[in-house]
């Protein structure tokens, strides 16, 4: 080799060295080391709790009494003693009468930890303890009830047709996801926002959603298993979220309402998946849009991206089947669960292709009408299918719909026959209501026995004192009503009406014989998936500006989570904004789309005075899965790069 070609040799690894270092100069100068905030989760808050929670030294005289233990249900304790040998424990929550005084029956320990419920708030609760033939009795005071804490404005109860059972209802607008006790006083309640369906599973726990979006405007990021004292078992991830309901196979796994929001379509409320209890995986999975034909059956309400709106799910065992609930349809669908293939249709099939209409039944007998943007349909014992008919218009032609005054809602029960094809109404309450009973939207019916049920008019809006057909929150001078009645044998046995709307209501004990409290980490499975990159660009991002008064104008806020990053805030509309992450040289690019109907089902794009002046606050979450490191983050704002000056660790 010559002196020359070494000297050329030698002179481009200098110049590789040196760029090398100048790139490493710039990476540095480009990275930051502030921390963005962080935002404990409940599971995490639950775990540090949990470190308080002390037997030692505590006796049945001198027992630890915890109120509110987790935080996030204020009308529930945690009594915690030792004893020297293995013995049961029954306490009794004293209440205004038999109907609203609970005992319960712990098995035998030597460290007891025992759940009181069902508390009076702003109250010095009695509660008496019973342990090896011993009573001692403890005083358990509360607080006063949060100011907007939903209450009962009437309450009827046939006490002698009822028992101590509680009410829990889910909000829709404002409200708490609480329960009250036949006198309408609340006796539980959860500070957490907890939405759409509540139930228990068969361990005695109950299924809520997570207080955390996954999309605007109620998607959230999944499902927690807790027990009444707000303590977290397990949270479930689901990549497109929750909504509206789920439903517990017989195997424990859980068939979710959820949202594929991947999709070419970018369609919403179409989507069905079966998760594994046990590993959080997706072992099932049912797309509408490969069962129904989109453009079918249009009711008043349909719109494009929400053309089905799946609002109840339920599996049933006798004909391995699954029924869905389709208010944009006016359709309550049945689909094979091995198959997915479709079995049959309730509702009008005007409109409807022809391909479809072998599927529709044909009434018979006498006071037959069909159901009009429904919700809750599920296949009671009997094989009877029980929904609660919304009656929204009434019609799939506009020119015959029904005015909200002339409307009503009722709970209903179809016979159908799948054989011949033909379907039978064979129970209904709520057309004589006519329309104070008018729900245009959300409600709930429950199967408790034969001939005993729950009709929930959850949704109940009045304009300027008269029926509405638009949901809470379209009208800002609306009066809301929330009816819930309870029936046996025709006769209504229980109504309470609170001034809001609720989702869903059902009826259960305070304690479930199945229900077993212990201490230790929830569990976090299932998975958000990876967040879109929209590009990724490679070098460094020196130029970057600092925050100035244009960048701040935007009011950004971004926080980190347990599983993602949290990105918020105000644009106008037409603005191009993007979230960056940057590391080692590369910037992982994603759009912030500034609009108002990105994944909604009740609202549309259009911007008022105010928001078109102002803008509006969007959110942008990106999820941990994927991502690995210490990251910079700089957010693109049209034509100009700002450096937030923050970090984030995943």
């Amino acid at each position: 080799m010559s002196k020359k070609t070494k000297w050329i040799l030698l002179s481009l690894l200098i110049l590789i060295i040196l760029s090398l270092i100048i790139l490493f100069v710039f990476n540095k100068l480009s990275t930051n080391n502030d921390s963005v905030k962080t935002v404990r989760s409940m599971v995490e808050e639950q775990k540090q709790k949990e470190k308080e929670f002390e037997t030692e030294g505590f006796t049945i005289d001198n027992p630890n009494v915890i109120l509110n233990p987790y935080g996030n249900s204020p009308l529930s304790a945690l009594i915690i003693f030792d004893t020297e040998k293995e013995v049961p424990v029954t306490i009794t929550i004293k209440g205004k009468d038999e109907l609203t005084t609970y005992s319960n029956t712990f098995s035998s320990a030597k460290k007891h930890y025992i759940p009181v419920y069902g508390l009076y708030a702003d109250t010095n609760n009695e509660v008496v303890i019973n342990c090896d033939g011993k009573n001692k009795t403890v005083y358990i005071k509360t607080d006063k009830l949060p100011e907007d804490m939903i209450v009962p404005t009437s309450v009827y109860a046939d006490k002698e047709n009822l028992d101590n059972d509680l009410y829990f209802f889910t909000p829709s607008s404002s409200g708490y996801t609480c329960a009250y006790d036949v006198n309408g006083d609340v006796r539980w309640y959860l500070t957490n926002y907890a939405l759409w369906k509540i139930d228990r599973l068969k361990n005695g726990h109950m299924i809520v959603s997570t207080e955390r979006l996954v999309n605007s405007p109620y998607y959230m990021t999944g499902l927690y298993e807790i027990d009444m004292l707000g303590k977290i078992y397990t949270e479930f991830s689901l990549e497109g979220g929750y909504h509206h309901d789920y439903f517990e196979m017989e195997n424990g796994n859980l068939l979710v309402s959820s949202d594929d929001f991947n999709s070419e379509s970018g369609t919403v409320e179409d989507y069905v998946v079966e998760l594994d209890r046990k590993t959080g995986n997706i072992v099932k999975r049912f797309d509408l849009k490969n069962i129904l034909n989109m453009n079918d059956g249009k009711s008043e309400n349909w719109i494009e991206y929400d053309w089905f709106h799946n609002n109840s799910v339920w599996y049933d065992k006798k004909t391995n089947s699954i029924t869905l609930s389709g208010r944009h349809q006016d359709a309550v669908i049945n689909i094979d669960y091995d198959s997915g293939e479709l079995n049959w249709i309730i509702g009008d099939s005007t409109n409807w292709s022809e391909e479809y209409q072998k599927y529709f039944f044909k009434p018979v007998g006498d006071n037959f009408e069909w159901q009009w943007s429904q919700h809750a349909a599920m296949i009671t014992p009997e094989g009877y299918v029980f929904i609660f008919d919304n009656g929204n218009n009434k019609s799939k032609n506009e020119e015959e719909y029904v005015v909200a005054d002339d409307s009503y809602s009722r709970g209903v029960m179809y016979k159908i026959d799948t054989k011949n094809m033909t379907i039978e109404q064979v129970w209904q309450y709520g057309k004589e209501r006519g329309s104070e009973f008018y729900s245009p939207y959300i409600s709930d019916v429950d199967y408790i026995n034969e001939n005993h049920y729950i009709v929930h008019s959850g949704g109940i809006v009045y304009v300027d004192g008269k029926n509405s057909n638009q949901p809470a929150g379209f009208s800002p001078n609306a009066t809301l009503v929330s009816d819930t009645v309870e029936l046996l044998n025709d006769k209504v046995i229980f109504e309470i009406k609170l001034p809001t709307n609720n989702y869903r209501v059902e009826k259960m004990s305070l304690y479930n014989a199945n229900e077993q409290f212990s201490l230790g980490e929830a569990k976090r499975i299932g998975s958000l998936g990876k967040t879109k990159v929209d590009e990724t660009n490679h070098g460094s991002i020196i130029n970057a500006k600092k925050i100035d008064d244009e960048y701040k104008s935007h009011d950004i806020d971004i926080t980190k989570e347990i599983d993602r990053l949290v990105f918020k805030g105000q644009f106008k509309k037409g603005t191009k904004a993007k979230l960056v992450l940057y590391k080692n040289l590369q910037s992982n690019v994603y759009d912030v789309k500034v609009s108002k109907k990105p994944y909604t089902a009740l609202c549309v794009d259009v911007f008022t005075e105010e928001e078109t002046e102002n803008g509006i606050v969007v959110t942008k979450y990106v999820n941990a899965e994927g991502l690995s490191g210490n990251y910079s983050i700089y957010v693109k704002i049209n034509d100009d790069l700002y450096n937030t000056g923050r970090s984030v660790e995943f």
